[in-house]
Formats: C-alpha cells, structure tokens, sequence
C-alpha cells in the first residue's frame, strides 16, 4: 500500500481526525505501538508534524520504512530511556493500551518525554459488551475483534476504570472524546460509548506542608 494510499485509508478513521483536531500543526509527536505508520503519516500530510513511530512488531517496522515514517524497533514495556523528558509536545497511544502488561509505567513514561498525552482505547463497558457478559461469553466487536484465545489484550478497563487510574496518578484529563460508529456520545458514555479519546497532562503534585 502507497503512502498515498495509507493517508487516504486514515483519513477514514474519525478517531484520527479527532485525534488531528487536538495536536497543533508542525509539532513533534511520538506515536507508541505506530502499526503501519498510518496515524502519522495522516498527521504529516496535514499537519506537517514531525516525530517518531515506535513498534516492535517486524512487519509494522518495514511498513512505516516503506511509507517514510520515522519508526524505532523497541518494546514499550522497557520503557522509553531512549528519549529525553519533555523531548515531544504529543505522545500518542491509539487503542494499544489494553495490550500493555505495565500500563502505570507506560503511561508515566508517556507523561515524562512528552508534554501532553492522547490516548484512545475499546470501552469495555459498552452496552454490547456487557450483554455478550451476561450471555457468557467474552466480548467481540469492531473495536475488540479478537477472541478470546488470540487476542492480544491483557487490560481492558471501562471509561470509569481508566478515569480512576488517572485520579490515582494525579493525572489530569484535559479533552475527553467519547464515540460509537464515528457519532460523539455524551449522555451515559460508559454505557454507550465503544471507543474512548482522553488528551492528559501530569498534574501539578500536591505540596506537602
């Protein structure tokens, strides 16, 4: 697939273009767990960001050389000690979340080389999902197409979850963006919202008298 191709393909994805709306033209970004390079080569083409894409995956990596993204082989879960503090105005993680084993740590990690964090993830409280719950069976969807023997996600969490985990951080959400089939949801998004979009900041930490 050309890069021509990848742009178009990604211009589909309303959560990129929501993503696009939070992120200031010529900025650096660092995409964690990039895929193909799709989100930052959209990104690129209309924004003219630079960065970086991190994958560990050998095919994702040939991918993003093929589409002329800038991409560095590495795991997530050692940590990102190749990168300075603050080295990034956005750190990027698109609905790889639920696959990480240290999820406290990547986000830290996410907090510290970059000045503002976006992440999106499947809302594992999504109404159809606690239905096949209650039909006895693991959820399957758009947003988690695996089953259950084969997928990669290790942590699905609901918006709640995830909102709760940032209190515990003192992470601060700045931008919440709730979806379902590209529609905004704002009544009960945890009930009827399948993919979350949070933009974070580290908080101030709380001074101690």
């Amino acid at each position: 697939m050309s890069t021509t191709e990848i742009v178009k393909e990604a211009e589909s994805r309303h959560d990129f273009a929501l993503i696009a709306n939070w992120i200031q033209p010529q900025s650096k970004v660092l995409d964690l767990g990039c895929g193909n390079g799709s989100l930052l080569s959209f990104l690129r083409e209309k924004l003219g960001v630079k960065g970086y894409g991190v994958d560990k995956d050998d095919d994702n990596v040939l991918a993003c050389i093929g589409h002329g993204v800038n991409v560095i082989q590495m795991d997530l879960e050692a940590g990102l000690a190749g990168f300075d503090s603050l080295s990034f105005d956005y750190v990027i993680l698109s609905q790889t979340l639920q696959a990480m084993v240290n999820t406290e740590g990547v986000l830290r990690e996410m907090l510290r080389v970059g000045k503002q964090g976006i992440i999106t993830f499947p809302n594992f409280g999504y109404w159809r999902h606690r239905i096949q719950l209650m039909a006895g069976h693991m959820p399957v969807s758009d947003n988690i197409p695996h089953q259950w023997y084969n997928t990669p996600n290790l942590h699905l969490c609901t918006i709640d979850d995830f909102e709760a985990l940032c209190d515990k951080m003192n992470i601060r959400i700045t931008d919440r963006i709730v979806i379902n089939e590209g529609n905004t949801v704002s009544f009960m998004p945890n009930l009827f919202g399948s993919l979350a979009i949070y933009r974070f900041e580290q908080a101030a930490w709380p001074v101690s008298y």
